[in-house]
């Protein structure tokens, strides 16, 4: 008899069962303690199930824009990424009628934060200060930052923080002391002026100033202008909502006002010279160099690159006011610098006293673009949660119901098996939650009731994964073999099949994820990540459970309740095999 090779397994060896039900257990324990850890001991519910915010956007055509198909879904896309930018999840955005935008918020968000993200048009252009006043201060309602000392204050500076812009330089310009006291770039520095500056004289010619990108700027203020100028009160709303609205044309000399440092200002501002248009990306940064605090950080495409160079070699040549260009913002001056040399490089920063949230908004608006249409906001509503709480109430009562039928159609037709399976189903359901509550605050997920359904739906995919993987044990004890074998023959069968089945539910889940928008989506999610962790405890949990339970004489001797009895399974007692001998005829002598 040949010896057995060194190092092979026995016969009907099934590796290391203990070790697979171990990682899915310590799994398990890290996900349970997690949620405690973070305080998500629940998962993030969906405006359907928890309430919310439903704001209408109703737009307005303006500026040669044209409410039209094409615009509407343009600025829905634009809309769900600031909205999704806030860690957002399962927010609507959808188109109603031909000029209405429905705007669903789940409970949690910032109602205020999320509505002044949706309705901000975020048109930028960067312009020439033509001229600089100050108003009266800003309104009580407007924080005013404190302001550091300094050393070497300028005359007529204000002492007040003040926002500023820096440009990124190939080589960096020495830091000075500025009249805010902090350091700031040398080639680029903020002011605000507490007298008005002269008018210049209006152009004989054109008043329509220098097309955007141009850099032979005409400084002249047409008298029209310049009589609108000395009327503007800047600490009026209705005066600023006015400029705003005249502010939004690019071609043309406008005034605008500013709240910089809490001091409002008044500026007559020349022609776009480089379009908000040409910013290829922009993110708030914590500023510890200079000691800016919050600040934007702009990049520009490469067409923005030359502009802005070229704008800032141009205007540093020029005396102030008309050294300082303006950053407007939706008709608002955002921050006005002068400049004191060309700033080679893509990139340039906006900073002002701004807050985290604030930084982080106007960075989300910049990066996601313009919207085609102004917007009003012609409805605001909370959506209660108490329809969405009876629905809820309904499901959970369906997938009970549906959870007791198949343990007891399980009890009924497999017996002790199926306390594999009821083990398995409870091991994928505390996977299932756990990682739900995490997803909540990783990703922004929110349980909705099409995802309950499809957590529901996944109930019966998983019960699928057992009975096929018991139906293959059976057929391997009918062809007599005992039930260690018969597990270790049965299980490649069943997995091929298990993986096959869940690969296509898995597939059709992704499709439908992709394709999909809105509330199906949260269905389409639940029903992939169901779908993964029954391949997960099929494999880590119910197979090595079924191999340890082998070795067991309720099961191993097929007691007739441990749903493996080979009577019930039709089994006949396997006949004696009596070994053939083979006669030998006497021969004649």
């Amino acid at each position: 008899m040949a010896a057995a090779k060194k190092g092979r397994r026995p016969s009907g060896s099934q590796g290391y069962p203990g070790r697979a039900l171990a990682v899915i257990l310590i799994a398990l324990v890290a996900l349970t303690g997690g949620i405690f850890l973070t305080g998500d001991r629940t998962p993030r519910l969906g405006i359907d199930l928890a309430g919310g915010v439903s704001i209408t956007l109703t737009a307005r055509g303006g500026q040669g824009d044209a409410v039209n198909k094409a615009n509407m879904n343009t600025a829905v896309n634009i809309i769900s990424n600031r909205v999704n930018g806030l860690g957002v999840s399962e927010a609507e955005v959808q188109t109603e009628g031909s000029k209405n935008i429905i705007v669903n918020i789940p409970k949690g968000t910032n109602a205020d934060q999320a509505e002044k993200q949706v309705n901000t048009t975020a048109k930028m252009y960067f312009r020439q200060v033509l001229a600089a006043g100050a108003g009266a201060p800003a309104p009580a309602e407007t924080p005013t930052p404190s302001a550091s000392g300094s050393s070497t204050p300028s005359p007529g500076a204000s002492g007040t923080a003040t926002p500023k812009a820096t440009g990124s330089a190939t080589s960096s310009p020495t830091a000075s002391s500025s009249a805010q006291g902090r350091a700031v770039s040398g080639a680029l520095t903020s002011s605000v002026d507490k007298a008005p500056t002269p008018l210049p004289s209006p152009s004989a010619t054109d008043d329509t100033g220098a097309a955007s990108g141009d850099t032979a700027t005409d400084t002249s203020v047409p008298a029209d202008l310049q009589a609108t100028y000395a009327a503007l009160d800047c600490t009026n709303a209705k005066q600023r909502a006015a400029a705003q609205e005249a502010a939004g044309d690019p071609a043309k000399k406008v005034v605008a006002c500013g709240d910089e440092g809490g001091v409002w200002q008044k500026y007559v501002l020349g022609p776009s010279l480089i379009d908000g248009k040409r910013i290829s990306g922009a993110n708030a940064a914590f500023d510890t160099q200079q000691g800016n605090g919050w600040v934007v950080n702009l990049t520009f495409d490469s067409k923005g690159a030359g502009q802005f160079t070229s704008v800032t070699s141009n205007l540093s040549s020029q005396q102030a006011p008309n050294n300082r260009f303006a950053i407007v913002l939706d008709g608002n001056v955002q921050s006005a610098p002068s400049v004191s040399q060309a700033l080679p490089g893509g990139s340039a920063q906006i900073s002002g006293s701004f807050k985290q949230s604030e930084a982080q908004d106007l960075a989300n608006v910049l990066k996601y673009g313009s919207l085609p249409l102004a917007f009003d906001i012609s409805d605001k509503t909370t959506v209660s949660a108490a329809l969405g709480g009876e629905q809820l109430h309904g499901g959970l009562i369906a997938g009970a119901v549906g959870l007791a039928l198949v343990v007891l159609y399980m009890f009924a037709y497999y017996r002790g098996l199926s306390l594999v399976a009821i083990a398995s189903l409870m091991v994928s359901a505390g996977l299932t939650y756990t990682i739900m509550c995490l997803l909540g605050r990783a990703i922004g997920f929110a349980l909705n009731l099409p995802a309950v359904a499809g957590a529901i739906v996944a109930i019966g995919i998983t019960a699928d994964s057992f009975i096929v993987f018991f139906e293959r044990i059976r057929d391997e004890l009918r062809e007599g073999r005992s039930l260690q074998p018969a597990v270790a023959r049965g299980w490649p069968r069943a997995r091929r099949t298990i993986l096959v089945s869940d690969f296509v539910s898995f597939l059709a889940a992704a499709v439908l994820y992709v394709v999909t928008v809105g509330k199906v989506r949260g269905f389409a999610f639940t029903l992939g990540l169901t779908t993964l962790l029954d391949v997960a405890v099929v494999f880590l949990f119910t197979k090595p459970l079924m191999t340890i339970l082998a070795r067991r004489k309720f099961f191993a001797d097929g007691h007739k309740w441990s749903g493996l009895n080979l009577k019930s399974l039709g089994v006949k007692a396997p006949l004696r095999r009596v070994r053939r001998t083979h006669s030998t005829e006497t021969k004649e002598a």
